[in-house]
């Protein structure tokens, strides 16, 4: 017969309880409404911003640009067949730059500046509002 002590119950649950993962992530979440012509309606995302890549739940990658009180307007970054409305759409918190440097010369690339011309990524690279940042420093030191 197998006897159960208090003790060792009442450790077994101390010990998970410290081991909870008590980190809380909180996703901004919306649902596709409707998919048009590469452009899509989504309800919800309620803390995307104008510019932020938004990522479908079936992979697709889109651009948030019409943000209206209760749906935001997302262009399609690919072909988006796959998305169906009532899928869901989560934000990224990260706003679309492009990529620019001395190893995109002759490049093939998309719209999201991944290379598609079958020679490897794109290693060496700044994102534009860097660059830019360096070329109007470097005017000004010139004037």
């Amino acid at each position: 017969m197998v006897t159960i002590r208090a003790d060792e119950i009442s450790n077994i649950i101390r010990e998970r309880i410290e081991q909870y993962n008590r980190e809380v992530k909180i996703v901004n979440t919306g649902t596709v409404l409707q998919v048009r012509d590469g452009i899509a309606c989504i309800h919800g995302l309620d803390e995307v911003m104008a510019g932020e890549l938004v990522e479908f739940e079936e992979g697709t990658i889109g651009i948030a640009l019409n943000l209206e009180s209760n749906n935001v307007g997302v262009i399609l970054m690919g072909d988006g067949l796959m998305i169906q409305e009532g899928s869901s759409v989560k934000a990224t918190r990260k706003i679309a730059q492009i990529p620019v440097s001395e190893a995109y010369l002759g490049r093939v690339i998309n719209a999201l500046a991944k290379p598609i011309d079958g020679r490897g990524e794109i290693s060496a690279y700044l994102v534009s509002e860097a660059y830019l940042g360096r070329v109007i420093n470097a005017r000004e030191k010139n004037d």
